[in-house]
Formats: structure tokens, sequence, C-alpha cells
């Protein structure tokens, strides 16, 4: 559900206050807890360290990530693969055919010269 429009869209006063009168590309990381704080039109450009519960992870907003929540650019679980075994396998013979590949492309960028 999202927040009333008569209340406005919430940002962390901490946040702003860390960035008003600052520019974007000599400030260092800001460092956040503040996942739930929206993203404002005032903060393109800043590099966040945004917590994740575990360690901090790099987000740089830009004008497509306003309005946004600082916790969406920053993901708490971990991806693993589907697959096991078997999609190891597969990933394992598409490397070594990358890799054959490879060589023998250098082996023919003498031989042309």
């Amino acid at each position: 559900m999202s927040r009333s429009l008569k209340k406005g869209p919430f940002t962390e006063p901490k946040l702003l206050k860390k960035i008003e009168g600052k520019k974007p590309d000599t400030t260092p990381m800001i460092k956040t807890w503040s996942r739930n704080s929206q993203i404002s039109p005032e903060m393109i450009g800043f590099l966040f360290g945004v917590h994740n519960g575990k360690n901090f992870i790099e987000v740089r907003p830009t004008e497509e990530m306003v309005g946004h929540r600082l916790g969406e650019f920053s993901p708490t679980r971990k991806f693993t693969k589907h697959g096991g075994k078997m999609q190891k396998e597969l990933e394992m013979k598409k490397k070594e055919a990358e890799i054959t590949a490879a060589k023998a492309a250098k082996v023919e960028a003498p031989a042309k010269k």
C-alpha cells in the first residue's frame, strides 16, 4: 500500500541533511540504514551505501530511480543457482568449449599475418 499523498514522500531527514550543500562527485559514500527512504531528485549522482543486513551495497541513484526506495536496489537475499549437479556439468562443458574456441582463434590470428 502506498503512502498517503497528503503526507508526501518519506525520506530520512538525516539523509537529506548529509547531502545538503554538497556536490555528488566530491562526496564520499554516504552510509545509511534507511532502506525505506524514497529517492528524491536531490539525491541523483550521490553514492549511498545501503545496508542489507550484513554489509553495505553501493547505490548511485539516477533519474529513473526517483520515486523508488533505496532498499529496492540493495537485495537482502543471495540467489543460488537452480539445477545442482547436472547444471554444473553443463556449465563446465560450455566453459571448456569457449576456451577451446578462444585458443583456436588465437592460433589462427598469427597465421594470417
